[in-house]
C-alpha cells in the first residue's frame, strides 16, 4: 500500500511541476537578468521561494509504475528491473525471454 501512495505522490508533484512552469521559469529569468535591478531581482527570488517546493522538477524521480520503486529503473517500460523480470517471467512482455542456465 506505501507503494502505491508513493506513485500517487509523484503523479501530484508532476502535476505542480506543470502547473508552475512557467511562473517559475519567468521569476528565473528575472533573478538571473544582471541588467535588472538588485531590489527587482531580490523580489523575485522571494516570490520564487514562496511557490510550493514540489513544483521544482528537480523533486520529481522516474519511479516503476508497477512498484513505485526508485531504482533499477527503466525508461522506455517505465518499469524496476525486478517488475520486468516478472513480467518477462509470465510471458507478459513480448519479445522478452529470460535466459535460464
Amino acid at each position: 500500500m506505501a507503494k502505491k501512495s508513493m506513485i500517487e505522490r509523484e503523479k501530484k508533484r508532476q502535476e505542480l511541476v506543470d502547473k508552475f512552469a512557467s511562473k517559475r521559469a519567468a521569476l528565473k529569468a528575472i533573478v538571473n537578468d544582471q541588467s535588472k535591478p538588485m531590489e527587482e531581482r531580490f523580489r523575485a527570488s522571494l516570490k520564487l521561494a514562496k511557490l510550493p517546493r514540489n513544483s521544482s522538477a528537480v523533486r520529481l524521480h522516474n519511479r516503476c509504475q508497477l512498484t513505485g520503486r526508485p531504482h533499477a529503473y527503466y525508461r522506455k517500460l517505465k518499469l524496476s528491473r525486478i517488475a520486468l523480470r516478472d513480467l518477462g517471467s509470465m510471458g507478459q512482455i513480448p519479445g522478452l525471454v529470460k535466459s535460464s542456465w
